[in-house]
């Protein structure tokens, strides 16, 4: 979305104009780019402009002394506030109540051919501070959080998030990059979505997420990708990861400095082909793309990184009478997802400071091996508008809605567990482990089988003022957690950016 809503990039040697109306966190200017068409770039030599968001201070003199030699520096805080308005079911330990999650981010991105006069290289630098825990987890939804910029963060003042370098050649038709990357910013993802505050759309559709292998922001993991745009229109992107099987945990990576392979499990190669047309008179801008991520780590079915499975450890569950839970202990070692994206403008608005906002309508695919993976798939639709008044050109309303199911494995698991008197009374911990056994109540915390589950969420962001945004959000969960046994639930809240400069 951010990509429609910025004025058009100048010639990559003279540093592109403010971009007005970019809302989300830092770093979102750095995925954007995968979503932006050569012919809308205007390349001719020399690395893509730094990011430049409009913000609070915008003409500090020593910021704009560092930009002028290709040093830019941003910090920001996204804020994001839910409360349920609808009671949760009584007996199971949940309740109605409200939280609040957020994040502050410090970036450094240095244009070293501007600096240097090393021709198209960059390096980014990103580091956060997180607070808070999403609301939805009190009436007992884990799978879709309320708050999408919760977790990860290793409870720490300063988590580093990135630390790579990039390489652009041949006039942007090859760009390679490397160091400790995010898989996920560059693959299966669309800045469209985090105009929304759900973990179902924003940073990634949640199902992506689902294994550690596939590296989700703040996580990261050493990596290299290569993207190639044989047309302007088309690229074609492939890359090789390390995942690690501490990524977030607080005593494997709670700070993100722990740079050594100790935890390193495997390689993930994940491929993605996107195509980016543009339609009519208006130059209607549409991003279509598939992919897939094998992976060849260490998985056990049904089990989502046991704490006690390192080592080759096996992570067996027992039911109270001595039965072996189906599918518990036994490791994989391959794992995919595959995905199918797109999104396409179907109106533009001639509008002053949106010169490409429009309507947009997006869905969304994702699909897991069901036996490495809880999630199984999720599908999604949406709609973001911007520019649709004019006298409020920045401000920007949409809704979306999510499907999330189960795999098999889980289901049968589960069935298995409550057939032999495991379906816990309340929200008691998941994990009691006795050496190398784990036994407790229904797997993934839950509180009855988890089949199907969907999200529908409604926002209006405001454009307060230069670099502030306030989006009132709605949000209604059918089935949370993809249980029946739970009430559907109701959350009022808001969504608020701060760019400092």
């Amino acid at each position: 979305m951010i990509s429609h809503i910025t004025l058009p990039y100048k010639h990559w040697k003279v540093y592109d104009p403010v971009q007005y109306g970019i809302f989300d966190e830092n770093g979102m200017a750095l995925s954007q780019r995968v979503n932006l068409p050569l012919d809308q770039q205007n390349l001719i030599s020399g690395a893509p402009p730094l990011p430049n968001p409009e913000a609070i201070f915008p003409n500090m003199h020593w910021n704009k002394w560092l930009r002028d030699r290709g040093v830019a520096i941003m910090l920001d805080n996204t804020n994001e506030f839910a409360g349920a308005i609808t009671s949760p079911r009584k007996g199971l330990g949940l309740k109605q109540g409200a939280s609040n999650a957020g994040q502050y981010s410090l970036e450094n991105d240095i244009d070293w051919e501007r600096l240097a006069g090393l021709k198209g290289f960059e390096t980014h630098i990103i580091g956060v501070g997180r607070y808070g825990i999403p609301a939805s987890r009190m009436f007992g939804d884990n799978i879709n959080p309320s708050s999408e910029i919760y977790g990860g963060g290793g409870n720490v003042f300063f988590h580093l998030v990135f630390f790579y370098g990039e390489e652009t050649l041949f006039n942007g038709r090859l760009n390679i990059a490397a160091g400790r990357m995010s898989m996920l910013w560059d693959y299966s993802n669309s800045p469209i979505y985090c105009n929304f505050m759900n973990n179902a759309f924003c940073g990634n559709p949640k199902t992506s997420t689902d294994s550690y292998t596939r590296s989700s922001y703040p996580g990261t993991d050493w990596g290299i990708r290569v993207r190639g745009r044989p047309t302007n229109n088309i690229y074609i992107q492939v890359g090789a990861y390390f995942p690690d099987r501490g990524i977030y945990t607080t005593h494997e990576n709670r700070t993100g400095f722990k740079f050594n392979g100790a935890e390193i499990s495997g390689v993930q190669i994940p491929v993605e082909v996107g195509w980016e047309p543009q339609f009519g008179a208006d130059r209607l801008q549409g991003h279509y793309k598939v992919g897939a991520a094998p992976d060849t780590s260490r998985h056990f079915l049904g089990v989502y990184n046991p704490p006690d499975a390192r080592n080759n450890a096996k992570a067996n569950m027992y039911t109270p009478d001595g039965f072996l839970v189906p599918g518990t202990g036994r490791l994989r070692h391959f794992g995919w997802g595959i995905w199918a994206l797109a999104d396409q403008m179907i109106l533009r608005h001639h509008t002053r400071d949106t010169m490409e906002g429009g309507l947009i309508a997006f869905a969304g695919a994702y699909w897991n091996n069901p036996s490495t993976s809880m999630r199984g798939k999720l599908y999604e639709v949406g709609l973001v508008d911007t520019g649709f008044w004019p006298s409020r050109p920045l401000d920007t309303v949409g809704v979306a809605f999510s499907y999330t199911g189960s795999d098999r494995y889980t289901r049968r698991a589960q069935a298995f567990q409550m057939a032999h008197g495991m379906s816990p009374p309340n929200g008691t911990p998941f994990w009691n482990n006795v050496g190398d056994t784990a036994s407790g109540p229904l797997m993934w915390g839950s509180y009855g089988n988890q089949r199907w589950g969907s999200t529908l969420e409604a926002m209006y962001r405001i454009h307060v003022t230069r670099g502030v945004t306030f989006a009132p959000d709605f949000q209604y969960y059918f089935h949370p957690g993809m249980q029946r046994r739970l009430k559907d639930a109701a959350m009022l809240g808001f969504k608020s950016h701060i760019q400092l400069f």
